[in-house]
């Protein structure tokens, strides 16, 4: 069935995302802070854009919004040109900004308060996953809800999954965002030995990709960290917004991450070295530098 929604948020995974969405059938309202992307999305995919959040919400069954963080969101929702002033009651917001639960809540109780509904639903799979349609999509709100969104969901989702109440969802991308982090900084440990001993990195990777080592980031970063490629995926400054989130979340429940809590950190000295919009794969990149200073 084909619906009318509005998509706020024309970022690397927004883009992609509110393009399967018009492919699929639905129309398409697109609101972005830079109106030349929103343009240029227009002439690849239909559709239309506005000029504020509140007029890509009128007359929408459903509002997506895609944005960098707890601010952003907060700015494409609330006030005067924020999408709440222009979605009729009844309307569904889901929300697929990776943002603190807190905001989530907090958000989701002024939508409650302008009689509409609300579900958090973060994604994983990165910009790859967004292009190709093959996202997770992991949600926080009532079985209605979701199943409301569900069709519309799986037009850019591989997996979709109700994970329980109001912030569910960004509870389990934290989650995500903590195992992640931790695979990634052993894929790098090992490819960083590999090298120092003298080993073939590939070779390496061939031998033991199919074992328990393996893992996607194994299978899909490891040639580009190997070549020292770094201008792809996910970027490092989201990642240290994300796994900020993640400390402050486990702070407040009294759960321990020494790992997540290290890896921020080496995070924080890639950034340093000018590698903000470096993939995250780059930790090896620092411990190369780190063992040249050696």
């Amino acid at each position: 069935m084909s619906m009318n929604i509005g998509f706020i948020g024309l970022g690397v995974m927004g883009y992609p995302m509110a393009g399967h969405l018009q492919r699929a059938g639905h129309s398409v309202c697109v609101y972005n802070r830079t109106t030349l992307k929103a343009e240029r999305w227009v002439d690849r995919f239909g559709g239309i854009f506005v000029s504020t959040p509140a007029e890509a919400a009128v007359g929408a069954d459903l509002v997506i919004t895609c944005v960098g963080n707890d601010d952003d969101l907060r700015s494409v929702i609330e006030g005067p040109a924020g999408a709440l002033c222009g979605m009729h009651p009844g309307a569904l917001l889901v929300d697929h900004t990776t943002a603190s639960a807190d905001v989530t809540r907090e958000l989701a109780a002024l939508a409650r308060a302008n009689r509409n509904d609300w579900l958090d639903a973060p994604v994983s799979g990165g910009q790859q996953g967004a292009e190709n349609g093959t996202l997770t999509i992991m949600c926080g709100g009532s079985r209605e809800n979701f199943e409301l969104a569900s069709p519309a969901l799986r037009c850019y989702a591989r997996a979709l999954q109700l994970m329980g109440d109001t912030g569910a969802g960004q509870l389990t991308k934290m989650v995500n965002q903590i195992c992640v982090a931790g695979v990634v900084q052993g894929l790098a440990e090992g490819m960083a030995f590999a090298e120092s001993a003298g080993l073939d990195p590939h070779q390496v990777i061939e031998a033991i990709s199919q074992g328990a080592a393996g893992s996607w980031q194994m299978t899909h970063r490891h040639d580009t960290m190997i070549k020292g490629e770094y201008d792809h995926g996910f970027a490092v400054n989201w990642m240290r917004k994300d796994l900020d989130i993640c400390l402050r979340e486990a702070a407040d429940n009294g759960c321990e991450l020494p790992l997540t809590e290290l890896v921020n950190e080496f995070y924080r000295e890639i950034q340093q070295m000018g590698g903000g919009r470096w993939d995250t794969s780059s930790l090896l990149k620092r411990l190369q530098a780190r063992r040249v200073r050696h």
